[in-house]
């Protein structure tokens, strides 16, 4: 039997395996905003062309990233278990089931003008939008493969190489787009083409790397060898646990999507503060998302062993962590709104003042926002931990979609809150879908070691 661990071990376990998963994630949100910060230098058209070719792009991604996910708590668990074919079995089949999705996706991509100009985009935005898709489309299949791998390497604790791939690649990224944008050291100038290139080569090498990394340490897995051979029923476990996440993705996407759109009828300030505030809560967000993914790690690996206690109280350290970042960060938002929101505006900008007022009241409603999602994306974590994700992906939309949508219209025109209750609105449908989640794992944990 397993000694059971202090929860100062479980935290130091949780540390050590979510700190690199979270610096990952915060380089590869500097790869998309190294992206739109040297295409803004550039020109506003090829900002806006990669804007809306970029958000094509991420939805499809963010959706095919399910079976990349699915990984994880499937190898996780099969590590535990000592279960050396399945590990090999769901990682080839994780990357079977995105290189499919991949295919599917990339004719909308590559021909995706015509779908820009009849959702009523401007043509000339609509064909650089088509330009930079006819190239960075390529590119969800190694990205979505560099997904597994990093899914794979996750579950297996090997995270520091993760962090250092991603970093690697946010300084490839940015000496790419410096030549092939602004046509710098003797290449072309291709403007969002050569931001396009820029990403399918970082991806590509990306994968690579992870590639070469994976042979060369786990060569017993041998993910590699035989790769063209199906799997049926390894497939169809990939499939089932890993579409449910990627709707889940796509609903909390959405949500966000909707928020926009609704800031947007308040006019452009109101929108602009809206986007400053996001990008601020977006990087608290990748503190969560690391130390979620360290939380789908060690569930899956406690229910691989069957061992009930070591889930309970690993869920309990990995909450109190998320909820802790989440306090600091409250305290933020109330100390310093101003100072953060200037940072994204130039001092003279006219509608400085009128941004930062806006922005300092989102920021505020943002406090109560970050405590409500870290309990969320906890509970996403923990429940995909124990590969339970059909459930939670019902939750989610309905939490979402039927709550936090409507709650944030009423709030923000009806009651007269504006942008506040815009967010305010988001915060209450995040909260319903944490309330109900963890009220999910608590009572799946209690019975997971008996029922197995």
């Amino acid at each position: 039997m397993t000694p059971r661990m202090t929860y100062r071990q479980h935290a130091r376990a949780v540390l050590t395996l979510g700190l690199p998963l979270i610096g990952s994630h915060v380089a590869q949100f500097a790869i998309t905003l190294t992206d739109a910060v040297m295409l803004g230098w550039y020109s506003v058209e090829a900002l806006a062309a990669e804007v809306l070719g970029g958000t094509l792009f991420f939805v499809l991604f963010i959706m095919g990233s399910g079976f990349a996910w699915a990984v994880m708590p499937m190898v996780a668990a099969a590590q535990a278990a000592d279960d050396q074919t399945q590990i090999r079995r769901v990682t080839r089949m994780g990357a079977w089931a995105s290189l499919l999705f991949g295919l599917a996706t990339l004719p909308l991509m590559v021909g995706s003008r015509p779908v820009f100009l009849a959702l009523g985009q401007d043509p000339a935005i609509s064909g650089l939008a088509g330009q930079y898709l006819s190239i960075m489309g390529w590119g969800i299949l190694p990205a979505l493969w560099v997904m597994v791998l990093k899914s794979y390497l996750a579950a297996l604790e090997r995270t520091q190489v993760v962090l250092w791939v991603t970093v690697a690649a946010v300084g490839l990224n940015i000496m790419v787009n410096h030549a092939l944008i602004f046509g710098n050291w003797g290449a072309p100038e291709l403007g969002v083409r050569g931001a396009a290139i820029a990403s399918l080569t970082v991806n590509t090498a990306s994968l690579v790397a992870l590639a070469i990394y994976v042979m060369r340490v786990a060569p017993d897995h041998a993910l590699f060898q035989r790769f063209w051979r199906p799997d049926a029923e390894a497939l169809r476990a990939v499939f089932r646990l890993g579409w449910p996440i990627g709707i889940t993705n796509l609903a909390e996407v959405g949500l966000f999507a909707a928020s926009s759109i609704m800031m947007g009828w308040l006019g452009t300030v109101a929108l602009a503060a809206h986007g400053i505030a996001l990008q601020i809560t977006s990087v608290v967000f990748m503190v969560h998302m690391g130390l979620s993914n360290a939380a789908t790690v060690r569930a899956g690996q406690a229910h691989g062993r069957g061992d009930r206690r070591s889930l309970r109280d690993g869920a309990a350290v990995v909450l109190a962590l998320s909820l802790a970042t989440a306090a600091l960060t409250m305290g933020l938002f109330h100390a310093v709104p101003e100072p953060m929101m200037g940072l994204f505006l130039g001092p003279d900008d006219p509608d400085r003042r009128a941004v930062i007022a806006i922005g300092t009241g989102l920021l505020a409603a943002a406090a109560l926002f970050q405590l409500v999602d870290a309990g969320q994306v906890m509970a996403l974590g923990l429940l995909r931990g124990v590969q339970d994700t059909r459930v939670p992906m019902i939750m989610a939309a309905i939490s979402y979609w039927g709550i936090g949508v409507p709650a944030s219209y009423v709030l923000g025109f009806p009651l007269g809150l504006e942008g506040v209750g815009i967010w305010l609105g988001l915060a209450i449908g995040l909260a319903a879908a944490a309330v109900v989640m963890l009220a999910r794992f608590w009572g799946w944990s209690a019975r997971d070691v008996t029922a197995g």
